[in-house]
């Protein structure tokens, strides 16, 4: 009996740590949403209606793009919403929907879509001028905002019909939103201020008739991806690298001989020409790889290698971009082959942008059997020589981001270290042996000669 009751007490013991391991791990997945180096990047979709008809309204959409390093890549955004009452869209330009569905019940046969959830695609830049408007027509991509805020926002016009008398009109519910894929959850539309444009050279304000308006998050959690990239360190003063940790977006197959492999769950076919999953095998098994090497030391600076590798055979990466974060960023830096920014928000001083430099490195090609696809530059940081100090991995980043995903870091006791009997000499800034060199020689210069 008393087995009984200690393991009765143990089970009442039991389930309120079971209770906050389910509270922890839902915030963890709903904390994913939020991203402390962007702290306020968002989707944002606006409905403007600016023109009452005889049975609903014209609108403008605006799908904007707030992330600062997270781009809507190929093959672009979708955009889907359900139908409040029995709406249908008359026409469109500057995008259109995937299917015009059942309209036998209008007397006209020139309605553009009669379905009660139309899926909304963007134009490709060479459409009919006739079907385009402003800020339309990129074939879904959106820049991210800190690098062409210029084109990191795409808009269409649609005229609604339909609609029941002396109605104005309901926001659309359920607003979705693929960018290109899973992982953005948008909140419901709702009313805001009416958008307010300026007009006669900014001299008068044009105001809409009514606002929607909703943002949508990105969760790598809620995407349900594996991992798509890592990082591998190394330095001139340690001849160890460190590689990307095993599996780090997941485990190559048994058969270590080969030299495909396929990231998903299936098998690999005979037919690998056109499978987007198929990727050089490795030990980390990532479509990409990030790899620091710090190429050698001066008084002041330091100069570092940065290199992008694609292990995808049949994915290249147009536009793509690198998001580091390292305190050597505070200090003057100089890149010599990518673009380069600083981040506009979050920890600002040690967060910088990278990006390829059009018709040079703009595109990250994918893999052949003989040459991987790369980018690289160079840079000089320079030291901080306040903070400055070789151990504890203050020369390496703290983190990654390739397009958006954050890299799978080594775990920092395994990065390079000082080889043996050289502590001494790095735990001092060098120019002060530079200095203290420079009295003693202009010392014995005093001495008169014997």
């Amino acid at each position: 009996m008393a087995f009984i009751s200690i393991h009765s007490n143990q089970s009442n013991c039991l389930w309120p740590f079971a209770l906050v391991s389910i509270i922890v791990v839902a915030m963890g997945s709903l904390s994913d949403c939020y991203d402390p180096l962007d702290p306020n990047g968002n989707i944002t979709v606006t409905f403007d209606t600016y023109q009452w008809e005889d049975d609903g309204y014209s609108a403008k959409v605006t799908i904007q793009n707030f992330y600062q390093y997270r781009h809507v890549d190929q093959p672009g955004w979708k955009l889907g919403w359900i139908w409040a009452q029995n709406e249908m869209i008359w026409s469109m330009k500057g995008a259109f929907a995937t299917k015009q569905g059942n309209c036998s019940s209008f007397k006209s046969d020139m309605l553009h879509s009669c379905v009660k959830d139309p899926e909304i695609l963007d134009l490709m830049p060479d459409s009919s001028p006739d079907q385009m408007t402003d800020g339309c027509c990129r074939g879904g991509l959106l820049d991210a905002w800190a690098i062409n805020p210029s084109k990191s926002f795409s808009s269409f016009q649609l005229k609604v019909g339909n609609l029941q008398a002396n109605s104005f009109g309901t926001a659309p519910l359920n607003l979705t939103l693929m960018a290109p894929g899973l992982g953005y959850t948008c909140g419901p539309l709702l009313d805001v201020n009416p958008t307010v444009s300026l007009d006669i050279g900014g001299k008068r304000q044009v105001q809409v008739f009514r606002t929607w308006k909703t943002t949508c998050t990105y969760s790598s959690f809620i995407a349900a991806k594996t991992p798509v990239c890592c990082v591998s360190l190394s330095t001139f003063y340690n001849p160890t690298i460190t590689a990307c940790p095993l599996c780090s977006c997941g485990c190559r197959s048994a058969d270590i001989t080969t030299e495909i492999c396929k990231r998903t769950s299936s098998p690999l076919t005979n037919d690998v020409q056109s499978d987007p999953d198929v990727v050089k095998c490795t030990d980390h098994m990532c479509p990409i790889r990030v790899h620091w090497h710090i190429m050698s030391n001066y008084v002041d600076h330091w100069r570092v290698k940065l290199t992008v590798t694609n292990y995808n055979y049949h994915k290249s990466f147009l536009d793509w971009n690198l998001l580091v974060q390292h305190p050597g960023f505070s200090q003057r830096t100089t890149i010599y082959s990518f673009n380069s920014t600083m981040l506009p928000d979050g920890f600002r001083d040690e967060v910088a942008l990278f990006w390829g430099i059009p018709y040079v490195n703009a595109e990250l090609i994918s893999t052949t059997e003989d040459e991987l696809g790369s980018v690289t530059t160079e840079m000089l940081l320079k030291k901080d020589m306040e903070s400055f100090t070789f151990s504890h991995g203050w020369a390496f980043p703290r983190r990654l981001y390739f397009n958006g995903e954050s890299c799978q870091m080594p775990l920092p006791d395994s990065f390079p270290t000082l080889p043996n009997g050289a502590v001494f000499i790095f735990a001092q800034p060098p120019h002060c042996l530079f200095l203290l060199l420079t009295y003693l020689t202009s010392q014995a210069l005093l001495v008169p000669w014997l």
